[in-house]
């Protein structure tokens, strides 16, 4: 049996910490890209760009569960320096201030642009928001048939406070859970098992769920999501203080990049077309996936620990940031971009200035945010000043 690694509170998982702030920032660039895909978003840009959509598979599949997975680890971590009745405080505050600020702040400009956009709605904001949005009902039904007020892209926040206070829960009646399922699980992923144990977890969530209960991150019946996410943070709770898992993650992240390669090609050739459905079994396809899943998580986390491993001011400043970018982002696109219909701008001078616009209304938006005692929980930040010393250290997102 691998003996778990200690960490101290004052060691720092600064590849993880790299991890958070690189996948939220290709979040970031992802929801740009929806503007511009055929997949359902609030808004649409005059533009399609068909071959955006194969690039932007390389992260869908993987790109959330990654950072439920760094959550869990952080809170394992986070666990270390709080009580339980402490962690749950720190957590529900860290989470659900920003959620119902976002909802009742942040998103509302969202879903009027998106019903202005959809159905030429021709009152004002203030019209909307104190007929419908502060509604409490389903509004514009049935095309789009919306629930106001809405998280929007704030279901992850939810979902996360959720996982987390479920996990209070068990630990409440199981202190030691952690500790004796983890100790356990570090020898059963051993080896090349560590690669194929979780790839079958994922695709069973493929197979079985997806069919069944497709996305909707509405929290209720949204039971696909709930096993893909929830089986991330777990595993990443779970597997946090053991070290042997992390040097083998480390040891075969080529595996596991050529492994998703692989599936990653399988299950694209299948959406694009060059590969017949009919000629591919479902359940190959949809193994692919799943698998893909995991190994490009794999791989990221093997490369991050291998390489990510400078501090610096940069670090530090964007560890503190990242969550109040997460916040206002979707908001400033979807603004930007409406401001931007018929401006008869080519389809990347338009990116362009929707990055650049939201890029800065984030930066502005935590420049003021951070300065100020009574905005900094709104956006999701500690109420003390302070540097932030790393993901063993701070209240994980």
């Amino acid at each position: 049996m691998s003996t778990p690694q200690q960490f101290s509170t004052s060691e720092r998982r600064i590849d993880l910490d790299w991890v958070r702030i690189s996948a939220f920032g290709l979040l970031i660039l992802y929801h740009v890209g929806m503007l511009y895909v055929s997949w359902g978003f609030h808004i649409k840009s005059e533009h399609r760009l068909t071959w955006l959509e194969p690039v932007m598979l390389v992260l869908n599949p993987w790109r959330l569960s990654l950072l439920f997975l760094v959550s869990g680890v952080a809170s394992r971590f986070m666990l270390g320096k709080y009580r339980l009745a402490a962690f749950a405080r720190a957590r529900s505050v860290r989470l659900l201030i920003p959620l119902i600020f976002g909802m009742f702040v942040i998103v509302p400009p969202q879903s009027y642009l998106q019903i202005v956009e959809s159905l030429g709605y021709p009152a004002g904001f203030a019209d909307y928001y104190l007929q419908h949005y502060l509604a409490f009902s389903a509004q514009f039904c049935p095309t789009p048939c919306i629930a106001q007020p809405t998280w929007n892209h704030l279901w992850f926040v939810l979902y996360l406070w959720v996982y987390t206070m479920a996990l209070v829960g068990v630990l409440s009646l199981w202190p030691a859970a952690a500790d004796w399922i983890g100790e356990r699980l570090a020898p059963a992923l051993a080896g090349p098992w560590l690669l194929v144990l979780p790839c079958v977890l994922f695709a069973a969530w493929r197979l079985f769920l997806s069919p069944i209960f497709p996305s909707t991150h509405a929290l209720f019946g949204d039971w696909y999501n709930h096993a893909d996410y929830a089986s991330a943070f777990l595993l990443g709770f779970l597997l946090a203080r053991e070290g042997g898992i992390w040097r083998d993650i480390e040891r075969q992240r080529w595996v596991a990049l050529t492994g998703a390669a692989g599936c990653f090609t399988i299950f694209v050739l299948v959406y694009i077309g060059l590969v017949s459905p009919s000629s591919v079994p479902k359940w190959f396809a949809s193994s692919a996936y799943g698998c893909y899943q995991w190994l490009a998580m794999a791989a990221v986390l093997g490369f991050a620990r291998r390489h990510l491993t400078a501090d610096g001011p940069v670090r530090r400043y964007l560890t503190d940031a990242i969550f109040p970018y997460y916040i206002v982002h979707q908001t400033a696109i979807i603004v930007i971009a409406h401001a931007l219909h018929g401006s008869g701008m080519s389809a990347g001078g338009e990116a362009a200035i929707v990055i650049a616009g939201t890029a800065l209304t984030c930066l502005v938006t935590y420049e003021i945010a951070r300065r100020i005692a009574w905005l900094r929980p709104l956006f999701g930040l500690r109420m003390e000043r302070g540097s932030v010393s790393g993901i063993a250290q701070q209240q994980p997102v």
